[in-house]
């Protein structure tokens, strides 16, 4: 009976650990596995946009500054895709995403390409990569919320650290000015 008291205990706190280690993995996995989503997604978009860029191109000679900001852009993000600081990366598309708005802001300008059937299609599906994206972002950012809440908070505070469980960054959203594109159609 003296014994049975202190194996309880031992069993209690080996649970605990046990818990809140297989949490913060589950955590970290759910996290990751949001992350591949995004990547899947912008990958997409980054093979379509060099399609856009050549479908516009030829009709769009004075407005060459937009065609190679957007080509910048793409190079920039995925090169920051490649260093895996998500912060810099969610920056990088950020900016990208302000240059596609601005192509798609001046295309509305040409009719020849505004009735261009390849154009409009990749216009689409570079609309609908974006929603993707904005999709996978938002189970991002929910999933390391979930997380680093687990790695903040009681009990995974107390083992977090020891078995190297760090608070992740978010995907975050491009600042309102960023966003929109600055047009002049005169």
């Amino acid at each position: 009976m003296d014994l049975l008291l202190p194996l309880i205990i031992v069993g209690a706190l080996v649970l605990l650990v046990v818990s809140a280690f297989n949490g913060l993995v589950s955590g970290r996995n759910r996290v990751d596995e949001a992350l591949g989503q995004i990547q899947v997604q912008l990958k997409r978009r980054y093979d379509l946009i060099p399609n856009l860029v050549e479908a516009v191109k030829g009709q769009m000679g004075f407005e060459k500054g937009v065609l190679e900001s957007v080509t910048a852009a793409r190079a920039a993000a995925v090169s920051a895709g490649s260093t895996g600081n998500t912060a810099a990366q969610a920056k990088a598309e950020n900016m990208l995403s302000s240059s596609l708005r601005t192509l798609f802001a001046n295309v509305e300008a040409y009719p020849t390409l505004k009735s261009n059937e390849n154009v409009i299609q990749l216009q689409e599906q570079l609309t609908s990569t974006e929603n993707q994206i904005g999709f996978s972002r938002q189970h991002y950012n929910t999933s390391v919320l979930s997380y680093n809440n687990s790695v903040q908070s009681f009990p995974g505070l107390l083992f977090a650290g020891a078995f190297r469980f760090a608070k992740r960054d978010f995907f975050d959203a491009p600042d309102s000015e960023e966003a929109v594109p600055k047009v002049s159609l005169s």
